[in-house]
């Protein structure tokens, strides 16, 4: 049976720090799907999907890596992929006492569901998607926390930028 993670989120913007807990899930699962959800309590910086186009050009050369944008329940999402395990990062202990919540919430919608931690490499655990919001939103350069550059507002049209 092929073990396929699910890296759920909603990846406003994905960070380096993504990038290190997908790379690191690849090795111990056969399949991880970046799955993009859509988190009704926040309002997103960044478009669903220019940032779907974006992460796929980033794990284009990595066949076991895809990325998917979805609506709903995570728990159901999983199921509906055949993902077995969801693959999460832990940066700190603030976001066990989160992810620790949420795996049990999941684990009710589809006790087949399996939560998995990676812990976040050192150089990496001060990235948050939050503060690189706010430094690109005031013209910051952000390049060195993504993996991909994501324009100013007057660079143009993000998809200028992916194609």
């Amino acid at each position: 049976m092929k073990r396929i993670a699910l890296f759920p989120g909603s990846f406003d913007p994905f960070t380096n720090g993504h990038l290190d807990v997908v790379r690191r899930g690849a090795e111990l699962f056969d399949q991880v799907i970046i799955a993009i959800g859509n988190n009704s309590s926040k309002q997103r910086y960044l478009p669903v999907e220019q940032m779907q186009l974006m992460i796929e050009s980033v794990f284009q050369q990595e066949p076991n890596v895809s990325v998917r944008s979805y609506k709903g329940l995570t728990a159901d999402f999983a199921r509906e992929v055949g993902a077995r395990f969801l693959l999460r990062g832990l940066r700190n202990t603030t976001d066990f006492e989160y992810e620790n919540t949420i795996a049990q919430a999941n684990r009710h919608v589809n006790p087949e569901l399996e939560t998995v931690f990676l812990i976040t490499s050192p150089a990496l655990a001060a990235i948050s998607s939050t503060i690189i919001r706010e430094i690109h939103r005031f013209g910051g350069n952000v390049d060195d926390f993504v993996p991909f550059h994501l324009p100013k507002e007057d660079e143009g049209q993000w998809s200028e930028v992916v194609g």
